[in-house]
């Protein structure tokens, strides 16, 4: 199942896609959250997810043609986006940098957050290296505190695509601000849907591709992970509580802009388009602020 938020007439309300055409699931008696987003069918589990598939199924649905709406970002404000860095090993090579023991975690601030087809947009004041990397995202279905390996997925709604923009002028600079250089407004574009895991029963063999303006910049399989989903479900659960909603981008293989000999930086009318096999693509434009 695929799952997402859109509005219409301006007002935000959760959906199912089913060709072509958007399940109203509002309509159908689920909950919206605060922000009429997916929130609350992430925190009903799999019975809510069950709930959806019926009415996604329910031939009197109220319904939408995909091109009628406004597709949002599935989950609006997920209490937290937990990163992973460094997570494929040539993208390790590239930047310079060793091979991690443990998963490398950082935040995005919730605010960074944008639609998948929104602009991605900063003032040049606060960088001007900005790049992208296309990342598999993962959506918590379920609290997770200090959770095994072999039971990782069981605490998995879906999985999404995310572009983790990174002002890498912040980010290398003498402070080494990975938090602020990765959380600016509109750097976390991710969507269009959550695909459901009972679709990825395995998300360690998905291609994962970037295309800047018509050209291929990456394009690897998540079967490179150094750490797996499992492992970085483990290892980011241990002490802190993974809530429903939470975003986790698992790390981005090799091709990043600033690697590049000249590198290759975001620069205004640029489109960047990240996808990840068996979920779709995100396409974002850029936009510097004057």
């Amino acid at each position: 199942m695929k799952l997402l938020t859109f509005s219409v007439e301006g007002k935000a309300r959760p959906g199912a896609l089913k060709d072509e055409r958007v399940v109203d699931l509002v309509a159908a008696g689920l909950p919206a959250g605060p922000h009429g987003g997916l929130i609350e069918i992430a925190r009903g589990g799999d019975a809510m997810l069950e709930r959806a598939r019926k009415a996604m199924n329910d031939a009197k649905a109220k319904t939408y043609a995909l091109a009628d709406v406004k597709v949002l970002p599935p989950i609006l404000r997920p209490s937290k986006i937990v990163a992973v860095g460094l997570n494929y090993i040539d993208h390790c090579k590239e930047a310079g940098l060793p091979v991690p023991p443990e998963p490398v975690l950082f935040s995005k601030f919730p605010s960074s957050i944008c639609g998948p087809y929104d602009d991605l947009s900063w003032p040049p004041s606060v960088s001007k290296e900005v790049d992208y990397e296309v990342e598999l995202g993962v959506v918590i279905g379920k609290a997770a505190l200090n959770v095994a390996e072999k039971d990782a997925l069981d605490y998995v709604m879906g999985y999404t695509v995310v572009n983790d923009v990174s002002a890498r002028d912040q980010q290398f600079a003498n402070a080494k601000q990975w938090d602020r250089s990765k959380s600016f407004d509109t750097f976390c574009p991710y969507g269009p849907y959550i695909v459901t895991r009972d679709e990825i029963p395995d998300p360690h063999g998905l291609q994962v591709r970037t295309v800047l303006n018509g050209k291929e910049m990456q394009n690897s399989n998540t079967r490179n992970l150094i750490f797996n989903v499992n492992q970085i479900i483990a290892y980011a659960s241990q002490g802190t509580t993974l809530l429903p909603g939470d975003l986790i981008p698992t790390g981005t293989p090799f091709g990043v802009g600033f690697s590049r000999k000249p590198p290759v930086f975001l620069k205004d009318g640029d489109e960047c388009v990240c996808e990840v096999e068996g979920i779709g693509s995100i396409r974002n434009r850029v936009r510097i602020r004057r």
